[in-house]
């Protein structure tokens, strides 16, 4: 996914990976190019809160907003109108082709967000899986 050598003629561009890390021999910061730095690049855009960067105010999704809420079909049709508009926004390089959002049955509370994509500059097909966890909020059981 990552790879520390020099991409001069990517088309979609070269930056750090994500989460950033670095070569123990030489000190160089590991890089990603290609599908590896637009799926890192999702993964920035889905697990950054709208107005958690200064400079970028309106960067991001509310999903965490939506942590304590039920899946229902209005729910996940909203997730998916997020998405989609963040995406559309903030990840030119892609055009988005579906996005489903699958509901984990063996890990209570999680579901997956599956986005199928197509990157411009080549054609290529790809998607991200993003674990998103979601649960329904509950009242305490009172103590008697």
């Amino acid at each position: 996914m990552a790879s520390s050598s020099s991409s001069a003629g990517n088309a979609l561009g070269t930056g750090w990976t994500f989460p950033p890390s670095f070569d123990r021999h030489d000190g160089s910061v590991q890089l990603s190019s290609d599908l590896a730095s637009v799926c890192e690049s999702l993964w920035i855009l889905f697990s950054t809160d709208i107005g958690e960067r200064t400079m970028l105010a309106n960067y991001g999704t509310f999903l965490r907003r939506r942590v304590f809420g039920a899946l229902t079909k209005t729910t996940s049709n909203e997730l998916k109108l997020e998405i989609r508009s963040a995406i559309l926004d903030w990840e030119p390089r892609i055009d988005v082709i579906d996005i489903e959002i699958l509901d984990r049955q063996e890990v209570v509370g999680m579901v997956e967000l599956v986005v199928y994509f197509r990157l411009r500059q080549t054609g290529v097909r790809s998607s991200l899986i993003y674990p998103f966890y979601l649960m329904e909020a509950s009242t305490p059981t009172p103590r008697g």
